[in-house]
């Protein structure tokens, strides 16, 4: 599984890249997590509000940080279907 954290550095987007690392870790999911804060980068995804979450190359969230619980849950569904 292939994931990106897309935003320029702010503090929605440390936490969501921080939760995520923590979701994959507890999970043990094979996973690469690559922090994007260049806004050319971000704008390649067409997300206009940050932080964004992608997921083999598909815009899962954008603009909200869920809960480690929600995230893990998510991860785990994707997971599931690879």
């Amino acid at each position: 599984m292939k994931i990106k954290i897309l935003g320029s550095g702010c503090t929605r987007c440390e936490a969501l890249e921080k939760l995520t690392r923590m979701a994959v870790e507890e999970l043990r999911l094979e996973a690469t997590v690559e922090k994007i804060a260049d806004i050319q980068e971000i704008l390649k995804y067409q997300v206009m509000r940050t932080p964004g979450l992608v997921i083999n190359e598909k815009v899962i969230l954008t603009g909200s940080v869920p809960k480690l619980t929600e995230l893990k849950s998510l991860l785990y569904n994707i997971s599931q279907k690879e």
